[in-house]
């Protein structure tokens, strides 16, 4: 055995050089345990994207999947509308890109199409199930929906669920949905259902309305929206709690995430929620089976004989016929007769002063009233100002007719001191009522008015507008394609 002090010096190098390469191997460890993390951390179900967000502004635009329905995306005879289409394009406009719409129409195909990069945010209006939430990065809630059983009114009369384990459920796919009849099948095992891929809501809703089907399971919001094309359809019960809405994010994209998160906490945001659900949902509230079930029949009996009036009114002010056959059904139910305890008189309801100052001397007379009412109303709508945009300019007007311009004037006024948006209709319908108020009035130039009747007003002809085509349509299939001239989208 070798001694001295080569021998030390030998063993000392050794000894060193053994160090260096752990010390190595400890880094090296290290590194990849601190990649492992990060990884971890992000999701490595795929690709990492170093800044997906950036790689979003460069290419320009935000691609959002959503499903073609009322309540989310449909073309209006002026372009795009929908709660979530106007909500997205406003957090494009954020971001500072263009939108460009996806319609999926099944849940798992629109997560599908976000993981696999085909679109960047999944904003569809219906809540998702803690399976699929646990694949998405989920926005805050901003409106809550719940999950509706539906019938025909001459349909299964249906009180409890235990009941419902005589019949079978038939809806389209919702993990939400399948969540809470699971849940319920512990303490009622017969519940069933049927899941209808070719179909949307708004297909069953109309084939329980046409004895198709006996009953369907639909989100609130989707109901709430169809309901009055089709008042014999009935809530027949209302299955486990509210739900929230929510967008969704692929995990991976999470500086878009974040900028979703930090968007919708800006007090711009929640005011823009705010008057897309008045917009939307508002006049939607107060459901009259009744009163509605004899609108229907009115547009097949009593529209006819009046409508070429509207028609040829509306097209010499520039308005929407529909429109102006909705107002003056919710004045007089198209009755040329009508006469009202303040005196005022015929199919549009005019009075005395307004009709003179229109040249017209028998309100009585059906075409000279409807010419007349269409003028009036064309005349608010240009006193109102271009400076407000469609379709508030044409709301407001509205109001006006009901409750005189200077009372408008007032409640645009007041909204202004309250700090709401005087140039929106959300925002003067929100203090229509205070107008009765003499805490408000008394400042006010033209002092008290009935501006909940005006509020109410205006919600009742929005809803006969739209119940309007679907049942021209009924009537005449092959017109249904027809696009009349309208002035604004979406009312």
């Amino acid at each position: 055995m070798q001694s001295g002090p080569d021998a030390c010096c030998r063993i000392r190098v050794q000894i060193e050089s053994t160090n260096m390469v752990m010390d190595v191997l400890k880094r090296i460890g290290f590194c990849l345990l601190l990649l492992s993390w990060v990884l971890t951390l992000w999701g490595c179900d795929g690709p990492l994207t170093q800044n997906d967000l950036e790689g979003l502004i460069s290419r320009g635009e935000l691609v959002l999947i959503t499903r073609n329905n009322a309540a989310c995306y449909y073309i209006g005879p002026h372009g795009p509308a929908g709660f979530e289409y106007e909500l997205a394009r406003d957090f494009a406009d954020y971001l500072g890109v263009s939108l460009r719409v996806k319609v999926i129409e099944d849940e798992a195909g629109m997560i599908a199409a976000l993981k696999d990069g085909q679109g960047d945010v999944i904003a569809a209006g219906f809540p998702f199930g803690r399976q699929s939430a646990r694949l998405l990065e989920l926005g805050p809630g901003y409106l809550d929906v719940e999950q509706q059983v539906v019938g025909h009114r001459a349909g299964p009369e249906i009180k409890s669920e235990k009941e419902l384990e005589d019949y079978t459920l038939w809806m389209t796919g919702s993990s939400a949905r399948i969540e809470i009849l699971k849940s319920m099948r512990e303490n009622y095992p017969g519940i069933r259902w049927q899941i209808l891929t070719a179909y949307n809501t708004e297909d069953l809703l109309q084939m329980v309305y046409n004895r198709a089907l006996p009953l369907t399971l639909v989100d609130s919001n989707i109901l709430s929206m169809n309901r009055y094309y089709y008042p014999e359809l009935k809530i027949l019960l209302t299955l486990g709690t509210p739900q929230s809405l929510n967008w969704a994010t692929d995990p991976r994209n999470r500086h878009l995430s974040q900028s979703m998160h930090t968007w919708f906490a800006k007090e711009e945001t929640r005011k823009k929620i705010r008057g897309l659900v008045d917009h939307y949902y508002s006049h939607l509230e107060s459901f009259d089976y009744v009163d509605l079930a004899r609108y229907r029949r009115r547009i097949k009996v009593r529209l006819p004989k009046y409508r070429q009036y509207f028609e040829a009114a509306a097209k010499k002010y520039k308005l929407d016929w529909r429109l102006v056959a909705a107002m003056a059904y919710q004045e007089s139910h198209w009755n040329p007769k009508a006469k009202s305890y303040t005196g005022v008189r015929g199919i549009m309801m005019l009075t005395r002063e307004t009709a003179a100052s229109l040249g017209i001397e028998n309100r009585l007379d059906v075409k000279a009233s409807i010419f007349a009412g269409t003028r009036y109303l064309a005349r608010l709508r240009r006193q109102v100002g271009s400076d407000v945009l469609e379709p508030d300019r044409t709301l407001m007007a509205l109001a006006a007719y009901n409750i005189g311009f200077g009372h408008l004037e007032d409640a645009r006024l007041l909204a202004k001191r309250l700090g709401k948006a005087d140039d929106t209709w959300h925002g003067v319908r929100s203090v229509l009522p205070l107008l009765q108020q003499k805490k408000y009035y008394s400042t006010l130039e033209y002092r008290y008015a009935r501006g909940s009747e005006a509020m109410i007003y205006v919600d009742r002809i929005r809803t006969y507008y739209k119940m309007l085509q679907p049942v021209l349509d009924e009537l005449a299939p092959d017109l249904a394609k027809e696009v009349a001239h309208r002035v604004y989208p979406g009312l």
